[in-house]
């Protein structure tokens, strides 16, 4: 009878089938009859006189062959099957088998052999059958030494003990036969491996394992590291041009003959061709770091501090041109040359701050760390609100609408260290305190530099405003950098020629032309007034917004104490804002320079100053 595991056959269907009944041992093998061509065959007569049972497991004596075939449905076969003790390599699936399928010399009544592979080929081994065949597939897939891919495909199975199994049985200890033998050498005898390197490399790490259609994978351009090769090579059809070729479809005594020849022969050089073409980019891959493209962008860190990280990447096309060797020396030369630079930069600092032998420069970094602390600790003590002075006044003291405690202006930042750091050796002594000041990194400020610069060359004047758009930064990083360079001369502002004039509120100069018509009046001889001066007379009259010589003094007074600029003053007494946010609209230079509450005071003072005028 068949294995219940595999049909649900009863001993009245094996009775109907004519098949022969047998019994089970121990290890659950099924035995029909004991079929063996190197040993001894049942005769006629003692198959009529007497069945004879064996246990005896075939495949614990021979090894199967790989994919055999179903002599009925021509299937692939998948242990457990079924394989005729008296015909010649006849072996049928279980389905065809529970049909009593019959096909040639094969009838259904013969005696048969259940192939199994669900038992230990190697004595002492928890290792079946099927595991070592299935180790075996997925090494011939993945490669030897790719344990880590091998243990993801087997099933119950790590890679640990995939490895120690393969190497156990197969390499050290080949236990079973016909495996080929090791020849012995230093490695097998000693036990000590080739050491590549004399030092281990601390940057060694997993290849990279994309999945296949993402963008990770399309970047390595397909190539597999795990593998050391391309998921799917450049033109992948190429072979498909001589896949149909046949080089006897053209006989001796064609007309077509050398024309044929000629036809193939230039379909293999096609072929060719397109091989040549695969390898050259698969070349080109390899020896210019293509396939570690993250590898590459995340090596530019290295040079931050020497080459800076924008050349860096200007110079990463040159990996079109040379191999990654090549690169890597023409990188590291310009790193060392950055690394003299910043020393001797470092030697010049020591020279300035009077330093002369090496021996001092350790006490003078020693105190410079110490000064650093020292410094932090009092600004931490002076931001801490418990040593504010206001907390000692007393209660009745402190009072909202005092000028002094009124003045709650941002608290000024501390300056930037920008020693070392990327451009700092371009820096003129001016550019570096102002970098330092305004919190700017160098090589940030010299591109701000190379576009303000450029944008004044190109107009022939540069706005306040239209830096602005240009750097997109806090208005008053801008500000500052901006006046420094029209100080200096690198760009032009086109209202230049107003920066030392002083400026007048309107009321002031309607009270200047008011003054001047009133001495023309008690003149002897009064003269005609041109129509410019009438209609300034009458437009300051009108738009003025402070009536009298105390109320003009007492606003402005009022302005010069919170070191505005002298146009935000005459702007802000011009058009007396209500809200600062009307303010800061109106006058966009005094975003940032003043906080809400303080400029609220401010126009509330302006407001009750003008309320009282009149």
């Amino acid at each position: 009878m068949a294995n219940p595991n595999l049909t649900d056959m009863t001993e009245e269907d094996a009775a109907d089938l004519q098949f022969p009944k047998v019994d089970v041992n121990s290890e659950g093998f099924e035995i029909a009859r004991a079929y063996n061509k190197e040993h001894c065959l049942l005769s006629p007569t003692d198959k009529s006189e007497n069945d004879v049972e064996l246990e005896v497991s075939v495949l614990k004596d021979k090894i199967l062959a790989s994919d055999p075939i179903c002599r009925v449905c021509r299937s692939n076969l998948v242990e457990p099957y079924i394989r005729c003790a008296m015909c010649t390599n006849v072996e049928i699936c279980p389905p065809c088998f529970a049909k009593g399928c019959e096909i040639d010399e094969h009838k259904n009544d013969h005696d048969y052999v259940i192939i199994k592979n669900e038992f230990p080929l190697i004595e002492g081994s928890n290792w079946t059958a099927k595991q070592e065949l299935e180790l075996l597939h997925v090494l011939q897939q993945c490669g030897f030494g790719n344990w880590i891919d091998v243990g993801r495909r087997m099933h119950r199975k790590s890679a640990t003990e995939c490895k120690m199994h393969y190497l156990q049985h197969y390499i050290d200890n080949q236990t079973l036969p016909d495996l080929p033998k090791i020849e012995e050498n230093r490695t097998s005898l000693f036990g000590c491996e080739p050491i590549p390197y004399m030092h281990k490399l601390q940057d060694l790490e997993e290849p990279p394992r994309f999945a296949s259609n993402t963008s990770n994978s399309r970047l390595l351009a397909g190539y597999n590291a795990a593998r050391s090769d391309f998921e799917v090579n450049f033109d992948n059809h190429a072979e498909s041009l001589i896949s149909e070729l046949e080089f006897d479809d053209f006989q001796l005594d064609d007309d077509t003959y050398e024309l044929g020849q000629a036809l193939q022969a230039a379909m293999v050089q096609a072929y060719n061709n397109r091989l040549k073409e695969r390898k050259r980019r698969h070349r080109i891959i390899r020896q210019h770091g293509l396939i570690a493209l993250r590898k590459v962008i995340s090596s530019i860190q290295r040079y931050e501090n020497t080459i800076t990280r924008p050349l860096a990447e200007r110079l990463l096309i040159f990996m079109q041109l040379i191999d990654g060797i090549k690169f890597d020396f023409f990188m590291e030369g310009l790193h060392r040359v950055g690394e003299l630079k910043n020393h001797i930069n470092r030697l010049l600092e020591f020279r300035q701050n009077g330093l002369k032998h090496f021996h001092s420069v350790s006490m003078f970094q020693k105190l410079s760390k110490l000064r650093q602390e020292y410094e932090r600790e009092r600004k931490q003590y002076l931001n801490n609100p418990e040593y504010n002075w206001r907390n000692v006044l007393p209660d009745n003291v402190v009072n909202c609408n005092s000028p002094i405690l009124g003045n709650t202006q941002r608290k000024t930042a501390p300056p930037l260290a920008i020693k070392g750091l990327p451009g700092y050796e371009k820096l003129s002594a001016d550019e570096k305190e102002l970098c330092s000041v305004v919190r700017v990194m160098p090589a940030n400020y010299l591109d701000f530099k190379h576009l303000l610069i450029t944008e004044s060359k190109k107009n022939g004047y540069l706005r306040l405003a239209q830096a602005r758009i240009l750097l997109k930064i806090d208005v008053n990083k801008t500000r500052k950098i901006y006046d420094f360079l029209v100080e200096k001369g690198h760009v032009i502002n086109s209202f230049a020629e107003f920066e030392n004039a002083e400026t007048l509120l309107i009321s002031e100069v309607y009270m200047l032309l008011e003054h001047r018509k009133a001495q023309n009046e008690s003149a002897e001889e009064e003269q005609e007034f041109s129509e410019v001066f009438m209609k300034s007379l009458t437009y300051t009259n009108r738009f003025g917004k402070l009536k009298n010589k105390e109320t003009i003094a007492a606003v402005r007074s009022l302005l010069m104490q919170k070191k505005l600029h002298k146009f935000e003053i005459a702007s802000l007494a011009n058009l007396c804002p209500e809200t600062p946010e009307e303010a800061k609209a109106l006058i966009p230079s005094l975003e940032g320079r003043l906080e809400d509450e303080e400029l609220r005071t401010i126009l509330d003072d302006i407001q009750t100053k003008r309320s009282l005028q009149y």
